[in-house]
């Protein structure tokens, strides 16, 4: 088997590579064209496979468990689901200088859930809301608790006060940071009590697909795992508001305790990219800005 030198992240992988794999390991589809996907994540790079097939390669060691745990799970919860989620066809192993393992998976059609692509944003709150509620319910027996692997969503967001104290001094003066020390301590207060649940860990537009404005399929779930579900309401604020904010919240049907743990995870992401990008990006910083604000308002409101 040939070899070349091991990728460098996210700049060794491409198409060659995907191919090369695909050839060696996989023969039946060898002649099938390889082609860059559209919308590309950060975790993960994906390339199409002909056209019913996609290849998923992780770009660096710490998403690798989510290979073996996708492969293992999703078939497992795919018949309690509403919409469709990723199938797994084919597992690779490391080989032509890439690393790690990597997989082979169905298709699903759809485009990522942006905006635009919504009409109805109540209609598809409560779509995403029946699908969360939906996961929850599936056999928790055996799964992945929380941790490392889910990078801890699924677990208190304690493992993160250190690094939002710090992110919180280094904002100081440029956000509200007493209001927004008062719902990280709301946050870290209101402990998870009831059983471990199945959560997805990244609900964001990026890994909902639509069609025609509708929930058409939920992919990545790479941080997935068993435990408190309050991490997935973080799109409450990142994408939702108005009607479609409503429509999530109550259909949702959370507890205060964990609406307040979901205020802590949103908070913290928004300022630890704020730290970075508020003097170099100020778009996005202006995104996160306005995330944090309406996370610190929410607060007022319903604590």
């Amino acid at each position: 088997m040939p070899t070349t030198s091991p990728p460098d992240g996210r700049a060794g992988i491409d198409a060659d590579l995907v191919r090369r794999l695909v050839s060696a390991q996989f023969p039946q589809w060898r002649d099938l064209p390889v082609t860059p996907v559209e919308k590309d994540g950060w975790d993960n790079r994906t390339y199409r496979l002909g056209d019913a097939m996609t290849v998923r390669l992780p770009t660096a060691p710490g998403y690798v468990p989510a290979v073996a745990k996708e492969d293992q799970w999703l078939h497992r919860l795919a018949p309690g689901l509403p919409v469709p989620v990723p199938r797994v066809l084919a597992t690779g192993v490391p080989g032509e200088g890439y690393p790690f393992p990597w997989s082979v998976r169905r298709w699903l059609p759809g485009d990522t859930a942006e905006r635009g692509r919504v009409d109805d944003p109540a209609r598809f709150a409560a779509s995403l809301a029946a699908f969360l509620r939906a996961l929850q319910r599936c056999d928790a027996s055996g799964g992945p608790v929380a941790g490392e692997h889910s990078w801890y969503r699924g677990a208190s967001p304690a493992h993160y006060d250190d690094q939002t104290r710090r992110c919180l001094a280094l904002l100081d003066g440029r956000v509200d940071t007493v209001r927004a020390t008062a719902v990280w301590d709301a946050a870290l207060a209101a402990r998870w009590r009831g059983e471990p649940v199945w959560f997805h860990g990244d609900i964001a537009a990026g890994n909902l697909l639509v069609d025609d404005g509708d929930l058409a399929a939920v992919i990545d779930f790479g941080t997935s795992g068993v435990g408190d579900p309050a991490c997935d309401l973080v799109i409450t604020w990142t994408y939702f508001s108005g009607a479609g904010r409503e429509a999530f919240r109550r259909d949702v049907a959370m507890d205060d305790a964990t609406w307040a743990r979901a205020r802590g995870w949103a908070l913290w992401k928004a300022l630890l990219v704020l730290t970075g990008v508020i003097d170099g990006d100020p778009v996005r910083a202006a995104a996160e800005q306005r995330v944090i604000r309406e996370v610190l308002d929410d607060h007022d409101r319903h604590a």
